[in-house]
């Protein structure tokens, strides 16, 4: 046990749950890309955008050297890897597929596992628990927020959707919470099973914050009455 709570374990699993969040959100923006109907280098220039965007904004964030997809190839490997769902969605038109369930589960653990690595590495540079839960959630939705807004949507992140943002705040909490009592093999753990529980939740039943149009002003009362 001891081993797996060891810096270099916890540094190692967190690199795995960053490269993942860049495939999975790679293969998010080529799918959405083919609804959108782009050619072949918006499929390329979508994928590689929504799969390294989150990352990038957090690491330069955190202002602790060049933001490791520019410097580790195995970003940019992994990012490329993550367009061949683009080019065969290309091909195949997976854009109808957007609402089933593998993409659902897809979208689940991308925000997940990015929440948990941003809130890792946050912590790993010596910030505290705030900085912590504001970046990981900024790795979460960042790269999804920069590929709405090339594909002309409303990012996902300011509501009129199911739970996005909230799950990723929440997970990051879970991290955090973990690794200050001395766990944070357990927070990975326990943020991706809590923020794809929730996400799938909510997508599910349609969970979403108010908003403005639902709320109605109650009746003025006198002073005194």
């Amino acid at each position: 046990m001891a081993g797996w709570l060891s810096p270099e374990n916890v540094t190692q699993v967190t690199r795995v749950l960053d490269l993942s969040g860049v495939f999975a959100n790679g293969s998010l923006g080529g799918v959405l890309a083919r609804a959108r109907r782009l050619d072949l280098f918006g499929f390329l220039a979508i994928g590689i955008v929504s799969g390294l965007g989150g990352g990038i904004i957090r690491d330069t964030l955190l202002q602790h050297g060049t933001p490791v997809a520019l410097t580790d190839y195995a970003y940019l490997a992994v990012a490329a890897a993550g367009t061949m769902l683009a080019l065969v969605a290309f091909v195949a038109d997976l854009s109808r597929h957007t609402s089933g369930w593998t993409f659902n589960l897809l979208d689940a653990l991308a925000l997940s596992v990015w929440a948990v690595a941003g809130a890792q590495k946050t912590l790993a540079v010596g910030l505290g628990w705030l900085p912590a839960v504001l970046l990981g959630t900024i790795t979460a939705v960042g790269g999804g927020a920069i590929r709405d807004l090339l594909l002309v949507r409303t990012p996902s992140i300011f509501g009129g959707t199911p739970l996005h943002a909230t799950v990723a705040v929440l997970v990051s909490g879970v991290m955090v919470g973990c690794s200050r009592f001395g766990a944070p093999t357990l927070g990975i753990l326990a943020g991706i099973v809590v923020g794809v529980s929730l996400r799938l939740a909510a997508l599910t039943w349609g969970w979403r914050l108010p908003g403005s149009r639902d709320w109605r002003p109650g009746p003025l009362r006198r002073r005194g009455s």
